[in-house]
């Protein structure tokens, strides 16, 4: 399996399908890279090179008991595109991942970037602040460390409804589809999975976001149950300089994984990528 030495000599994996420019994605917490598959797949068989790799702390990556934060996270990318030299590179991350490549651009800059997309994407700041109002209260979080900590096999089969909006009436989510969330959260660790959710809750990427200066489509539905759409796309769609910004009307957290909107939304990235 392919691997890069991050900067602290952890291993990272990465998956590396297709020629042509380069698409790297980065995934959602608690997941691994294989959540990207279709997306991936989509990209090269498109003609283009993509990317994907497993963030440390779970699936075939190191384990690494510190470094669980958004600035390593950070840095691990940068170790990636650093060892492939990639160049005009497409950065895509859902969710924690859209954090990643945010502060990727912000601590880095765009020399290696052509563009970027976040999908159901952190940014700026989930956490409920008074110069944050629209954020959630802490105690979401600490119930979801409290479910990681405790039973994390249950927590995240209860966590997979919202995720997928499988709890929505109406739903035309698989239990194979939920089955398939279980699996990849079941591969992190659980210091890295406790970790996160302090990652992605609190680090603030509102500086960031203003730094980015490459054209960025940010995608979201407006059924986000996991990362508010009013604190997040909303707000970052008015940061970023070159922004586009598409709404999916009754989407999940998770949409690029369920058909009924994975279909729009593979159309507005391959179409992103290609303009």
């Amino acid at each position: 399996m392919p691997f890069i030495t991050a900067k602290d000599g952890t291993e990272i994996f990465y998956k590396d399908w297709g020629s042509g420019q380069p698409v790297v994605f980065s995934h959602g917490w608690p997941l691994t890279a294989d959540a990207w598959d279709p997306q991936l797949k989509l990209m090269a068989d498109n003609g283009f090179r993509a990317i994907a790799h497993d963030r440390r702390g779970g699936g075939r990556s190191g384990q690494t008991w510190d470094g669980n934060n958004l600035d390593t996270y950070a840095d691990d990318l940068a170790s990636l595109i650093e060892a492939l030299d990639l160049r005009d590179a497409v950065l895509v991350g859902h969710s924690t991942g859209g954090g990643e490549v945010t502060r990727y651009l912000g601590t880095y800059g765009s020399g290696r970037v052509a563009k970027a997309v976040l999908l159901s994407a952190i940014p700026p700041l989930m956490l409920r602040t008074d110069a944050n109002p629209e954020g959630l209260p802490i105690e979401v979080f600490d119930e979801i460390r409290a479910g990681v900590a405790k039973d994390r096999s249950q927590f995240y089969q209860d966590l997979s409804a919202a995720f997928y909006g499988a709890n929505r009436d109406g739903s035309t989510v698989t239990q194979g589809t939920r089955d398939e969330f279980w699996l990849w959260a079941m591969s992190v660790g659980i210091k890295g999975a406790y970790d996160c959710v302090k990652a992605f809750s609190e680090t603030d990427l509102t500086e960031d976001l203003k730094r980015i200066d490459v054209p960025t489509l940010i995608a979201q539905g407006d059924d986000d149950q996991i990362v508010p759409i009013v604190a997040s796309g909303n707000k970052s769609s008015t940061l970023v300089k070159d922004a586009t910004f598409k709404v999916y009307p009754g989407a999940p957290h998770g949409l690029s994984m369920v058909p009924v909107y994975a279909e729009r939304f593979n159309k507005d990235l391959l179409d992103f990528v290609r303009s």
